[in-house]
């Protein structure tokens, strides 16, 4: 592209419980299930989210995912105030599988401690733990 400036879209880490988490400011980050989880799980056909101020510590249950094969926990990759809970889900759940890293998306969290972001998966790392599945 002549004369433009190409920006790199934001790292995505992952978590070895396949949630994928996106920064979205400073001290904010989205996160949502993986594509791959989406696919293990089957139709999603519900979606329980944390209330927006709740604190979450890494690793907390935050809420849950039903399909039509089982019902999943979504856990709290880091510690932090989910400030955003996608109300989109309550109505259409199935969005999760439609588009599970864009319009599918779960919440949104001020970090504690941005510096567990560090301790998640790369690309690379998420895929090798797929590939051993």
């Amino acid at each position: 592209m002549k004369g433009g400036t190409t920006v790199a879209a934001p790292e995505i880490k992952y978590t070895e419980e396949h949630e994928w988490v996106q920064r979205v400011s400073e001290d904010t980050v989205r996160i949502g299930i993986t594509d791959y989880a989406q696919q293990q799980l089957g139709d999603v056909v519900f979606v329980q989210l944390p209330e927006v101020g709740q604190q979450v510590a890494a690793a907390d249950s935050m809420g849950e995912v039903e399909s039509t094969k089982s019902v999943s926990d979504i856990y709290a990759p880091v510690a932090g105030e989910i400030t955003a809970a996608n109300a989109a889900l309550q109505d259409h759940p199935e969005l999760v599988n439609a588009d599970a890293a864009g319009e599918g998306w779960m919440v949104e969290l001020r970090l504690a401690d941005p510096e567990q972001l560090a301790g998640l998966l790369d690309a690379e790392g998420y895929r090798e733990l797929i590939d051993q599945a």
